[in-house]
Order: C-alpha cells, then structure tokens, then sequence
C-alpha cells in the first residue's frame, strides 16, 4: 500500500510538471509567434517619415501615425491624471484603515468587479454619461474610459504592496509621534514606492492598447490632437482598426501593421520595466 501510494504521488508529480511546462511552452509560442508576426509585417513600412507625418484620408499615398501617436500620448496621460492619484489613495485608505470594515470589504469587491469588467461596457457607459450630454466625441473622453479601467487597478496594487510592509515600521513612526496619516504617507508609501510605481506602469500598460472604449469615445480624426477637449482625437488603437479592417488599400494595412508595432514596442516597453522595477524591489529585500 506504501509503495502504491509513493508510485502514485510520484506520477501525479510528473503529471502535473508536465501539464506546467506544456502550457508555459504553449504561452511562450503563441507570444513569440504574435511579436514574430508583427515584426515581420511592420518593421518593413517602419521610418522617419511614417512616425513624423500626420495620418491622412483612405486612399491618400505616404500616410503616416504621428498625429495619433500624439493622440494615444495625450489621452493616457491624461486617463494616468484622472485614475491615478485618486486610485492611491483609496488604496492607502484601504489598507491603513479600511481593513476589517464593511465598507472596505464592499470597495474590493467592488473593485474586483471592475477589474473584470469589459472594456466596451465601460466605454458604452461614458458615451452615455459624457460623449452625448456633450455633443460629441473628444480625446478627454477616451480619457475619462481609460482611467476608469485604471483606477481598480491601482487601488488595488497599491493596497497589496502597503499590506507587504511590516507592521513594525507602522507601529515605529506611531511611537515617535507621527500621525497614522503622516505614518502612511511618508514612511509607509515610502517604502512601497517601487510596488506602487509597477502598480501604476501595469495599469498604463492595460490601457495604452486598448480600442473598444475609444471607439465610443475619442473616435478618429486625420488631424493633429488639437481638440482634445472638443473634438475627436487620433490614436493608435483605433488607427490599427480602421487601417487593417476598414480600409480596402493595401498600404494602408501595411501602415496598420506599422502602428500595430509602434503599439506593441510601446506595450512590451512598459511591461520590462515593470518586471526590472520589481526585480530591483526584491533583491533590495
């Protein structure tokens, strides 16, 4: 019975050590085959003049992204405006004085929820809100989308990193007279800055590709980002999806696979640096 038992854990073990490498092997192709795909296609419309020339109508020969490079810019950082601080501190609030509260219990839910929330819902519910009060569609509010699909995020984030600070550092800053607010603010988030600074490039990093809110938002414009208040904006999400699927002009789609790129560099930017931050964190532990 001992020995069938052993035979038996065993076996499980390989199982389960097989199925881990099987779906790491299957992730790590379908990544390498997407950066593969991409490279391939767009590396070749890629230069000075397509990343410095303002998009133009279909049809129109040497079109180019700058126009909704600048747009993606500006509306991230204005989603990173709006989310951001706001985020911070519900997340401080949640860990330094929300924990074991019923309302603080019903804000991570709620804010679980919205983690998993669909993008297009969220950029349905500001077209409503915003774009039609308004009268139309405009940059901030494509903003407005991204940050609400931010601010779960780094509320989030910004509460597990303050909980993985040891208590006595809370309690040492308490016992040499500092407030619990000036204790979170400047000894607690202190030493969580490196975990709220991935927090804040993961949440950027879910937003910069993201096309359905923007659709119902910010829309499409052939312009530079002038009206980022008033009017619609250019950006490469929606870029890559107008010029791949709606576009019937061959260089257009290159110039799709071109922005798709950009996108992606971008993306992967953001992404290695978090890993590096998170890195340096650890081995400062």
């Amino acid at each position: 019975m001992k020995r069938r038992g052993l035979f038996r854990r065993k076996l499980l073990d390989r199982v389960v050590r097989a199925l881990s490498v099987l779906a790491l092997t299957v992730a790590v192709a379908a990544m390498v085959w997407i950066l593969y795909t991409v490279i391939r296609r767009g590396v070749a419309v890629i230069s000075w003049d397509f990343l410095t020339e303002c998009s133009k109508p279909y049809g129109a020969m040497n079109s180019g992204i700058a126009n909704a490079l600048l747009g993606t810019l500006a509306i991230t950082f204005g989603a990173a405006l709006l989310g951001i601080p706001p985020a911070i501190l519900g997340g401080i609030w949640l860990a330094e004085f929300g924990k074991g509260t019923k309302l603080g219990d019903t804000i991570r839910f709620s804010a679980n929820v919205m983690m998993g929330m669909p993008s297009v819902v969220v950029g349905l519910f500001v077209y409503a809100v915003l774009v039609v009060p308004c009268g139309g569609f405009s940059g901030f509010a494509g903003s407005v989308a991204l940050a609400i699909l931010m601010f779960p995020v780094v509320m989030r984030t910004t509460e597990d990193m303050l909980l993985m600070v040891p208590d006595a550092l809370r309690e040492s800053a308490l016992a040499l007279g500092a407030s619990r607010a000036r204790a979170s603010l400047q000894i607690i988030c202190r030493s969580a800055r490196s975990g709220l600074i991935t927090g804040i490039l993961l949440a950027v990093a879910r937003v910069s590709g993201e096309t359905a809110p923007l659709l119902f938002t910010a829309l499409w414009s052939d312009s530079w980002p002038k009206n980022y208040f008033e009017g619609p904006t250019a950006n490469l999400p929606v870029l890559i999806t107008e010029y791949s699927t709606n576009s019937p002009f061959d260089e257009q789609h290159a110039a799709g696979w071109g922005a798709a790129l950009v996108v992606t560099a971008m993306v992967l930017w953001l992404n290695i640096a978090t890993r590096i931050i998170f890195k340096e964190k650890h081995h400062e532990r």
